[in-house]
């Protein structure tokens, strides 16, 4: 019986696969888009038949065998998927539409996971990542001016350091910690060690609702980003060159050496002094005939090449199956520095340079239907290069290093230099003095599960994560140096130079230093999504954990650096929507800190926000069918800071000093003959009432999309209050006994205030197709509470005034003569004539001191960053225009470059000065650009005033492309799938008052490394 039932089996099981084969047709066909370009590569399925598919040809042709009467579905990325049922067809030609998906399905990134734009309810920009363009090695340079949301600022050009500081909706505190939690897969690490092409989304989530999810960590707004992960389908590859040319936008220029001693010379005879040069003199320094005694060197030209290059190359490669999918990338960055070199230097480099190489892997696994493990391994590994001469001492001797001060070198081989420090000569720190190289090396993996727990209920997903990073900073400095002279002034009977010197040598000295840390990392999130009917619910219950190791080398003991530090928390969201039409959220954060005292650890962080789409109300879609969305929103949450200068502020540590010491011994010992013991004393006070830095956070916003999509975008007002600002106490009493050691205390208060939003406009006309694009962010703040003495005067205190507020003297011009002089309130800061500046009597005593020190101008950061563009589309061709600005800042100019021959014969002359100076007889124009020269220190005339505010506005054309992607039919000869060729610029323009060096740096002597002018070509080429 059993053999019989087996050899039934079998003879059906041979009807059926001889029924199945006889069923089978080949369908053969050719995809191609509206322009009927052959498309290469779109993926060809079978519905409900899993890993059974082709992929068209260069051709863009396939054949594929299916059942009769099955559904083929043709996708493509960049493409609307299509579904074409087979019947009895053999030929089946498609023709695929390009992806024109509405603002009501674009999603957004948040905290919680993916969302529809039109049901987030909190302050969130979603970046177009395309829009960051910039050829350097760091993606923050790119944000200014592009994302909403976003202050930023670049204060330095020099390889390595070249990277902007930012700030989301600006600075809200003076306490330790302003600066935005970066995410990247949800791990925190760096924004500027990820590569650009590896970047899949790219969110900014900036109000209480958005961020209560990260606890204490999100108080300062958060960066949220997502990497780019494998899909289903052969093998894509991608790869991406560039080379870079890159100049300097602004640097300062100086007079040379004739005009140099021609105003020393002025100096002292407008103060009725005999000038130091005679003309025999000035003619030596004009001729070169004795370049030893009168030299005349231009310093800047002599250490600054015009430009260096800049290479960038990416490669990434994705795919995979049903089971497993890849990404796979590698980049590298070489950023050349502008410093000449030696060439009679073989042995190592002394130029500043940079070089970063970055590898990503991402594999997605399905174990089981239901279960997905995602696993990452990415890092970095970075070298710069510098000089022996530090950054500052090169720029302050570049800036200040006069052009008779000293030759390079003298005929017998000395070298030269005026004096010690920032005082050497420039060529000698950029060449002559070793070199400096930085190592770091970044190791990051993360494991990620996905599991769907439908078979509990619908909706329900959990989500665990666990990270593990190693980061390790490597600095070996290789300094050295030769005797170095300066010649007296003149030559002895012999005529030969008399020396004194000013350096003694020293040979090549190494000084290695580590640094490190590591860092783990635990999550576990269970999410509901459900919708029932018209009725959209969802929550999220998440756990979180982790600490951190200071693995630095310290050659000082020190216990408290092996403490790790540790965070964990608590978080919640609750969501609920009404036919798209109403949605509320409600979201919590209850965290625990280590810097807090038994009973001050956890805080509890509720945030709530709410939004109505008034298009979707009836009366508006059938009467205002051109607004597809109008969405108003408001949130409100309280979010904790648990950043703090110091750790344990809770625990008091001590410290020995002199000053508190005492003699010990036998009786009659005195301080000749007794032993000296140094006294203890406090080194920090302990404050067991330090708690959270609290933050109170509004928002209302309004997301619209007009005219089909046409005209759309985001505009939001805030309104945030920073109390418990922890900051030291500056005003105690005597009885205290704290003058000098005094605790800290959550005492400050700062109100913050502005809008951000952006709008774009598309527009196709025939086969042109337009993009007008604008953002804008703004900020203001107010201190409301600090810690600070009485004043009868008002503007002397912080309160009341902006963070990083600039404060100095109101100028009135210059004296005119000595009536002006005598008729004007006493100046208590030295001697002044004619041609000195006059300041305003703001409290009106009849005497200018201290007490008239006001606020002046904005803060020395940018509270406006705004930035508008133009991008267009035409056949293969394609076009971006982008400007961007800053405004609301001020900074002063000080120092040797601001305040000519301050500091006698250290010190150079910016060409501005000359004939824009209070000149004798020449010009006396009381509203001169400069006063009076003076031959060493004038401190009425070098003080911080409204004199020597300059406005640090300004407007660039950030960047300018043109690219060009080859035809179809060209690449498919050569095999590939997509070429585009492109040129681009960047910072091309800037529009400025301040005109001495870049306005962005906000540098009052302009003693950095200047920023970049980039000229670049590129090829990306898709396989």
């Amino acid at each position: 019986m059993k053999k019989i039932f087996l050899l039934f089996l079998l003879v059906i099981g041979c009807i059926s696969a001889s029924y199945a084969q006889e069923q089978q047709i080949e369908v053969t066909g050719i995809v191609t888009d509206v322009n009927k370009e052959p498309l290469i590569g779109v993926n060809i399925t079978v519905k409900n038949m899993p890993g059974f598919g082709v992929m068209t040809d260069i051709n863009g042709k396939y054949k594929i065998k299916v059942p009769d009467y099955s559904t083929l579905i043709f996708s493509y990325v960049g493409f609307q998927s299509k579904e074409v049922l087979v019947k009895d067809k053999r030929v089946i030609d498609v023709v695929m539409k390009e992806d024109e998906n509405n603002v009501l399905d674009e999603v957004t990134v948040t905290g919680t996971g993916a969302q529809k734009k039109i049901t987030v309810t909190g302050a969130v920009t979603t970046v177009d990542v395309s829009q960051l363009r910039t050829p350097s090695s760091s993606i923050t340079n790119a944000l200014a001016g592009n994302v909403p949301g976003i202050l930023a600022r670049q204060t330095s050009g020099q390889p390595g350091d070249n990277i902007s500081e930012f700030w989301i909706r600006g600075i809200s505190t003076f306490g330790a910690g302003s600066s935005a939690l970066v995410l990247v897969d949800g791990f925190e690490r760096d924004l500027n060690e990820v590569n650009v092409e590896d970047i899949e989304t790219f969110s900014v989530l900036k109000d209480a609702s958005a961020t209560a999810i990260y606890g204490s960590r999100g108080a300062n707004g958060v960066v949220l980003i997502t990497t780019k992960r494998g899909k289903e389908g052969k093998t894509k590859v991608n790869v991406k060159v560039e080379t870079s040319y890159s100049t300097r936008t602004k640097t300062p220029e100086f007079v040379d050496g004739v005009t140099y001693v021609n105003m020393v010379n002025e100096a002292f005879t407008t103060r009725s002094k005999p000038a130091p040069y005679s003309a025999e003199d000035v003619e030596l320094f004009r001729n070169g005939l004795d370049p030893e005694l009168f030299p005349n060197v231009d310093w800047m030209n002599l250490i600054l090449k015009k430009g260096a290059p800049i290479y960038r190359a990416t490669v990434d490669l994705s795919g995979g199956g049903t089971t497993a999918r890849y990404f796979v990338s590698a980049s590298y960055v070489d950023e050349g520095g502008m410093y000449k070199t030696d060439e009679g230097l073989k042995e190592y480099n002394t130029n500043a340079n940079y070089r970063r190489w970055n590898y990503r892997m991402n594999i997605d696994l399905n174990l089981t239907k239901t279960t997905l493990l995602k696993v990452g391994v990415s890092g970095s590994l970075d070298k710069q290069n510098q000089p022996g001469g530090s950054a500052s001492q090169i720029w302050i001797s570049a800036l200040s290093y006069n052009p008779i001060a000293t030759p390079v070198k003298y005929k017998d081989g000395k070298w030269a230099a005026q004096g010690t420090g920032n005082q050497i000569n420039p060529w000698f720190l950029v060449t002559q003095m070793g070199y400096a190289e930085k190592w770091n090396n970044k190791i990051q993996t993360t494991v990620n599960l996905e599991q769907d727990l439908k078979f509990i209920t619908e909706g329900l997903k959990f989500y665990g994560r666990f990270g593990y990073d190693t980061n390790t900073y490597n600095t070996n400095s290789h300094i050295k140096w030769p005797d170095m002279w300066k010649a007296q002034n003149k030559r002895n009977a012999e005529g030969k130079l008399e020396y004194d010197k000013v350096v003694s040598e020293q040979l090549m000295v190494v000084n290695p230093h580590a640094t490190g840390d590591r860092k783990e990392y635990l999550e576990a999130e269970l999410h509901y999504n459900r919708t029932f009917g018209d009725h959209i619910v969802g929550g999220v219950m998440k756990y979180s954990q982790d600490k951190t190791v200071n693995t630095s080398e310290n050659f000082e003991k020190n216990a408290i650096q092996a403490i790790e530090r540790r965070h964990q928390g608590l978080a919640g969201r609750f969501t609920y929507g009404w036919k798209y039409r109403y949605f509320f959220d409600f979201n919590f954060g209850y965290n625990g800190s280590e810097n807090f005292a038994t009973g001050h650890q956890f805080g509890f962080f509720p945030a709530y926000s709410v939004a109505w789409n008034i298009a979707e109300e009836p009366i508006i879609k059938n009467n205002l069918k051109w607004m597809n969305m109008f969405k108003l929103r408001y949130s409100y949450g309280k979010v904790g800071n648990d950043y703090l200068s110091s750790r344990f502020p809770y625990l008091s540590t001590y410290k020995t000093e002199d000053k508190y010491g005492y003699y010990y011994g036998d009786i009659g010992t005195n301080s000749s003959t007794g032993a000296f013991y140094q006294g203890l004393t406090y080194s920090n006070f302990a404050s067991t009432g330090i708690t959270w830095e609290v933050a109170k956070k509004h928002d209302v916003g309004v997301d619209f999309s007009l005219f089909n999509d046409k005209f759309s975008g985001t505009v939001d007002y805030f309104h945030e209050q920073r109390d418990g600002i922890y900051m030291k106490r500056t005003f105690l009493p005597y009885s205290t006994g704290l003058l000098e050691y005094s605790p800290y205390a959550n005492v400050g208060s700062v109100l913050s205030r502005g809008f951000d939003g952006n709008v774009a406009y598309n527009q196709k006309i025939g086969d042109v197709a337009l993009t007008f694009r604008a953002n804008m962010t703004y900020s203001k703040n107010e201190i409301k509470e600090y810690d600070e003495a009485y004043s009868h005067f008002d503007y002397k205190r912080n309160q009341g005034f902006r963070v990083d507020q600039l404060r100095g003297l109101i100028a009135e011009g210059l004296f005119v003569d000595y009536d002006d002089i005598r008729n004007s309130p006493k100046q208590t800061f030295g001697d002044v004539a004619p041609g000195d500046i006059k300041y305003k009597d703001v409290n009106g005593d009849g005497v200018i001191d201290s007490n008239d020190e006001v606020p002046i101008g904005a803060t020395t950061r940018p509270n406006l960053i705004y930035g508008f563009g133009l991008s267009a589309q035409w056949k293969g061709f394609d076009f971006n225009l982008h400007f961007q600005g800053a405004g609301k800042s001020s900074f002063a100019l000080y120092g040797s470059v601001a305040y000519p021959l301050s500091q006698q014969y250290w010190g150079n002359i910016l060409t501005d000065v000359v004939g824009n100076y209070w000149s004798l007889g020449t010009n006396e124009d009381p509203n001169a650009k400069y006063p009076r020269l003076t031959f060493g220190g004038n401190s009425n005339n070098y003080r911080t005033s409204t004199y020597w505010m300059r406005d640090g506005s300004y407007l660039r054309l950030k960047n300018l492309e043109l690219g060009y992607t080859l035809p179809t039919q060209w690449t498919r000869s050569l095999y590939l799938n997509k070429v585009r060729i492109y040129l681009m610029g960047t910072n091309l323009l800037t529009f400025s008052s301040f005109k001495l060096w870049d306005p962005e740096m906000g540098s009052g002597t302009g003693e950095k490394y200047p920023l970049s002018r980039t000229y670049t070509i590129g090829l990306t080429v898709n396989l």
